[in-house]
């Protein structure tokens, strides 16, 4: 009896123009092609030409024989441009997804060419590959404008914070070197009369600073006053706006409602629920506690190969600033949150282990944290053993 073989109908997607953009400074290469066999044909943009790029895009579909109506897909890898092209391109009917870098499968020998027209070629096969279904890029999830514009006060807090901090640094490296030391710790900073105790201040012979060196901390402590009113003009902005959330205020966000419910908890402040709502709970949408973890980065990244395996620790593939943020937000549990579940787990596994166990086992809390914020901005549910704040 002949063998009969069963074969199943192929869908193919119906044709379209499969466009990458390959962004730089002065120029944008467009890499054209209609499927993954066809060799991308490359051209040339100015950049940010918007009407270039809309010309040329139905150029091509003249050359390769499409319809005028014919649907077009775009594609460009997450960088320094932002998501204003997306923008764009969704608000003229094209289709567009933005590409994560990191995603991009690449030769794996020590050496290979890479120029802007590789790229370009290269990430129009992938994305004509991706139109008939195949996952061979990570998407980057474009966030609406306002939330985008509303993440921007707590970066700017953030970035004010570290510039301050470096430049105390360097007014107190500066005076070390002449045996002085106005340490910012013990508060000589932070007061107004500190130009006075830099006038005082003498060298161990007792002869008075050198004039460049008291002329270059003059300077550096006007930008440190300056950062200082600004930071605190930042602060008192946040701590405004969440509390005209917690008043339930007509004209509050979702993220900063969900800020001034995460305050409610015993070891959350303002900065660490302002950025977790608008960095993370404020407009994404998670579908169960695995993408929350991987978000953050805080997954495990196991390595198995024969019969050998091991854990390279955490992925860190997600948000830097969640990551970081729920690491030092674990520590404050640990102390606010001295009866809950979490805090007692913690406890359980470390026992009498020195820092390293302390320090690993912070990741895991962090992470579990993480998850329980979220099942309690989204579903209400408190965590097990926390202590709420009484509501003003």
């Amino acid at each position: 009896m002949a063998r009969t073989t069963q074969t199943h109908p192929t869908t193919t997607a119906p044709a379209a123009l499969c466009v990458a953009l390959e962004l730089s400074k002065n120029t944008w290469k467009l890499g054209m092609a209609l499927n993954r066999i066809q060799k991308p044909r490359i051209r040339d943009v100015a950049a940010r030409d918007t009407d270039g790029l809309l010309a040329e895009l139905e150029a091509a579909k003249a050359r390769f024989g499409l319809p005028a109506d014919a649907a077009v897909k775009t594609c460009y890898e997450a960088g320094r441009d932002g998501f204003w092209i997306h923008r764009f391109l969704e608000a003229n009917g094209i289709e567009n997804v933005i590409v994560d870098s990191a995603s991009i499968e690449v030769d794996r020998r020590k050496r290979r060419a890479k120029t802007d027209r590789i790229d370009a070629q290269k990430l129009a096969i992938l994305l004509a590959r991706h139109h008939d279904g195949e996952e061979v890029f990570r998407i980057v999830r474009v966030p609406p404008l306002e939330a985008e514009c509303e993440r921007l006060h707590p970066r700017q807090l953030k970035s004010i914070r570290k510039t301050r901090t470096r430049i105390s640094n360097q007014i107190g490296s500066l005076l070390f070197q002449h045996g002085v030391d106005l340490n910012p710790r013990k508060g000589s900073f932070k007061d107004k009369t500190f130009l006075k105790e830099l006038m005082r201040a003498r060298q161990w012979d007792g002869s008075r600073l050198p004039k460049a060196l008291l002329d270059q901390v003059r300077l550096l402590w006007q930008q440190f006053a300056l950062f200082t009113r600004q930071l605190k003009q930042l602060e008192h902005k946040q701590r405004q706006v969440l509390r005209e959330a917690r008043r339930g205020a007509p004209t509050a966000t979702v993220a900063q409602q969900k800020a001034a419910l995460l305050t409610r908890l015993h070891g959350i402040g303002d900065t660490g629920s302002y950025t977790l709502a608008t960095e993370f709970f404020g407009w994404r949408e998670f579908r169960n506690r695995g993408q929350v973890g991987a978000l953050a980065g805080l997954t495990g990244t196991p390595h198995q190969s024969g019969g050998g395996g091991r854990d390279q620790g955490i992925s860190k593939a997600g948000n830097p600033r969640v990551r970081v943020l729920m690491v030092e937000l674990a520590w404050l549990w640990l102390r606010f949150q001295p009866e809950s579940s979490l805090t007692k787990w913690f406890h359980e596994h470390t026992g009498r282990g020195g820092s390293r166990s302390r320090r690993k086992a912070i990741v895991a809390v962090a992470r579990k944290l993480l998850i329980q914020l979220w099942h309690f901005v989204e579903h209400g549910v408190i965590p097990e053993g926390a202590v709420l704040q009484e509501a003003a």
